[in-house]
């Protein structure tokens, strides 16, 4: 078996804007202990802003990767085998396919700061799950890799 060629990399970061509110969450922590002295609230700066930080690069460290003849998205991973047509989704469609086209035994990885995804049905028969919602910035490029690698998979 030769290794797959199809390649698709992607993280999810959080936009900067987040990070300048992690920034005055930690200000607003070392406001809460401005009345107990002066190294109080400087722990408090430094460790409401360590710990806003850690929760946005938590959030923002979602990875969508093609590679090995798999679909990779946040926790899951799925063989491109048993993957249906992927379909692009503009940021209407996101939007419609995020509310009231949602399925609940759908596997969703949404970041809300991204506005396209890629919706792909899941032909396995022994799974529940009836389609993958994948949050990205590149859905073309996305599309591309999962096709590639199906063939590469046929």
């Amino acid at each position: 078996m030769q290794p797959s060629t199809a390649h698709h990399d992607e993280r999810l970061t959080a936009p900067r804007s987040w990070w300048g509110i992690a920034v005055l969450l930690g200000l607003a922590c070392a406001l809460m202990l401005l009345p107990l002295g002066t190294l109080p609230l400087l722990a408090g700066l430094v460790g409401g802003t360590a710990l806003a930080g850690l929760a946005v690069s938590s959030y923002g460290s979602a990875r969508v990767r093609v590679v090995g003849g798999a679909l990779a998205a946040g926790d899951a991973r799925i063989p491109v085998t048993a993957l249906g047509e992927p379909e692009v989704l503009d940021a209407e469609e996101s939007r419609a396919w995020r509310t009231y086209k949602a399925d609940t035994r759908a596997f969703m990885l949404m970041r809300s700061y991204v506005p396209t995804a890629v919706r792909i049905e899941v032909t396995d028969p022994t799974d529940p799950t009836p389609y993958l919602y994948v949050s990205t910035r590149e859905p073309q490029a996305l599309v591309a890799a999962l096709l590639a690698a199906r063939t590469q998979a046929a």
